[in-house]
């Protein structure tokens, strides 16, 4: 009997910071995922600021990242907020990703957000600043669940482990989500 394709889940934080809140919840994802589900973590240290001079011939880890995001069946995206907007690593990275003008990586991409932040929004703005992009880059974001963490120093131990059994469940409720939504896209998955 064959074995069906497992869903191949590309995911990044919006921080360079290791032990940021949000690379503290993209991990909780990686122990969180659906049965035939794999989540792929890429760091985003080491993309350079963006330049249009170099957008036809980008360095060699954007190329990797625009490659990863092409091969993957969905995104997962965890932001930060930072200025009640979108992290600037995290715009630049979809920038070079979406350029140039042709050589858009996010194209037709299911994609889930979810942020952490130990403020009281939980990153609310930011992730509707980037929804407001998904819609130029023509992405399709998962309505719901919405996850924004908030207080979310409060839900991790010492070691950066989210332990707040709440947003664990939120977390496992938006990858399975995030399944079911790219199947009603017809993507493969």
């Amino acid at each position: 009997m064959a074995m069906e394709k497992e869903f191949h889940i590309f995911g990044f934080a919006g921080s360079l910071r290791k032990r940021s809140l949000n690379r503290a919840i993209l991990a909780a994802a990686s122990e969180l995922l659906p049965e035939g589900a794999k989540l792929e973590i890429f760091d985003l240290e080491g993309i350079p600021p963006f330049n249009q001079d170099l957008e036809k011939q980008p360095p060699d880890r954007v190329r990797e990242f625009k490659a990863k995001i092409r091969a993957a069946d969905a995104l997962l995206i965890a932001t930060p907020e930072y200025n009640y907007s979108v992290p600037g690593v995290l715009k630049n990275a979809i920038d070079w990703a979406s350029r140039p003008y042709g050589d858009n990586a996010f194209e037709g991409k299911p994609v889930a957000l979810m942020g952490a932040s130990v403020g009281t929004l939980g990153t609310a703005r930011a992730q509707y600043h980037l929804r407001q992009t998904f819609v130029f880059l023509d992405m399709h974001p998962l309505n719901r669940p919405e996850v924004m963490v908030p207080s979310a120093h409060e839900k991790t131990d010492r070691e950066g482990k989210v332990t707040d059994p709440t947003t664990r469940e939120k977390i496992k409720e938006l990858l399975a989500s995030l399944v079911a939504w790219t199947g009603r896209l017809g993507k493969p998955g």
